[in-house]
């Protein structure tokens, strides 16, 4: 029965929209927006996130918050009008645990980063002086988390954001408007692209012995491995992977393992709150496959196959900021992606852009890599995404959640 005589606090409305960017999906917040007390970071603001995507939730399914109980699915957004001139928006990610009670902020969102843009200009957060009436808005975004610049062109239709389209991208069912977002200098923050200063290291992972590893520092922190040294042959889908608990304890001491040689963290204990960087991923050269839609995805129309995890789980399609890292690692010749994309072809050497294969299918990325100063530099990495709407209002939360 219930004790009616126990007081519980009402349920509070906070202003948001559920929007899809690429192949993720989140709440997505203006600052001025949520209650006084998550306007700043803290435990306020991450147990008010917690409580909106549903977490964290021992059943894994976060039926009680807007989270689909994926790592594609369990985000969100607070944006605001930048702080700097040189841009229009301040784009702050959290990635909330499923079944955990913490939010990650140690890294972006490559996905979400396509909704930025259109969330910025259909909420008044560009100037309305740079809309075109018909046409193309360009959005320079600020990506609070990495301190990173994204520049992001939104198509504009009757002084509009043009949410529907002809673009494809596998892994998103329906076409949607072409987006294309162009991440600059993506190494994360100031560190070098390659923290180690190798190409290819070696890390002595227990329980599987002596790996190569290309670890690198681009759009995010990413342990790249052979397939082929794991066991795999890079054509696995998610089933293969997310059904082997072994298989993902191997990935997860792999990952713990390359962010201390990458100095992300000091301890390897320290891994285990640190689960959304870096990511860890598993390269092949080519080869023929069917993606998890059924479609046929053949070895002549991509140059490499790529798998990566996320969250302890293998992606169902790829990361965008794992794939901003494929595209600067195959941009230098030696890395493990970029030997793996040159594999028995004629023309080896680095790859301005590279087409990959992934579960759900393919995509094209492009990077443009220089050697400066002893070190190596991405100006930017470049590929295109597409993000609409799904719901807009507000979510309501218990009023004593944060």
């Amino acid at each position: 029965m219930n004790d009616v005589a126990r007081p519980y606090p009402p349920q509070i409305s906070i202003p948001a929209t559920y929007m899809r960017g690429g192949t993720s999906k989140g709440v997505f917040f203006k600052l001025g927006d949520l209650p006084a007390a998550a306007q700043v970071p803290g435990a306020a603001r991450d147990k008010l996130l917690l409580r909106v995507i549903g977490s964290p939730d021992p059943y894994e399914k976060q039926i009680d918050g807007m989270g689909g109980a994926t790592s594609s699915t369990s985000k969100a957004v607070i944006l605001s009008k930048s702080e700097s001139a040189e841009h229009d928006v301040d784009y702050l990610f959290g990635q909330v645990a499923i079944d955990k009670p913490y939010v990650d902020w140690s890294g972006n969102c490559g996905n979400l980063s396509a909704a930025v843009g259109p969330f910025a200009v259909a909420n008044g957060l560009v100037d309305a002086a740079r809309i075109p009436q018909d046409g193309v808005v360009e959005v320079r975004i600020w990506q609070v988390n990495i301190q990173k610049t994204i520049v992001s062109q939104v198509p504009v239709v009757n002084g509009e954001v043009q949410e529907t389209g002809d673009f494809e991208l596998d892994g998103v069912t329906f076409p949607a408007a072409e987006i294309p977002v162009a991440f600059m200098d993506p190494a994360e923050g100031e560190g070098a692209i390659f923290p180690t200063g190798n190409l290819v290291d070696e890390l002595d992972v227990p329980g599987v012995g002596l790996l190569k590893a290309t670890l690198i520092n681009a759009g995010i922190p990413t342990v790249f491995i052979n397939a082929l040294d794991l066991g795999y042959t890079g054509t696995e889908l998610q089933a293969v992977i997310n059904g082997d608990d072994q298989a993902l304890e191997m990935f997860e001491t792999i990952r713990a393992h390359g962010a201390l040689r990458m100095g992300l963290i000091g301890d390897i204990s320290e891994a285990a709150s640190r689960q959304h960087t870096p990511k860890v991923a598993f390269v092949a050269p080519a080869a023929d496959y069917v993606s998890s839609s059924g479609k046929e995805v053949r070895a002549a129309d991509i140059d490499l196959l790529v798998r990566a995890l996320s969250m302890g789980k293998l992606h169902h399609a790829m990361m965008g900021t794992a794939a901003v890292a494929i595209a600067a690692a195959a941009a230098i010749e030696g890395t493990l992606v970029n030997l793996a994309a040159v594999s028995g072809k004629p023309d080896s050497g680095k790859r301005h852009a590279v087409t990959f294969g992934h579960p759900s299918g393919s995509l094209r990325v492009g990077a443009e890599a220089s050697f400066v100063n002893g070190g190596w530099y991405i100006e930017k990495a470049v590929m295109s995404r597409s993000a609409r709407v799904l719901m807009e209002g507000a979510v309501r939360i218990p009023g004593d959640s944060f």
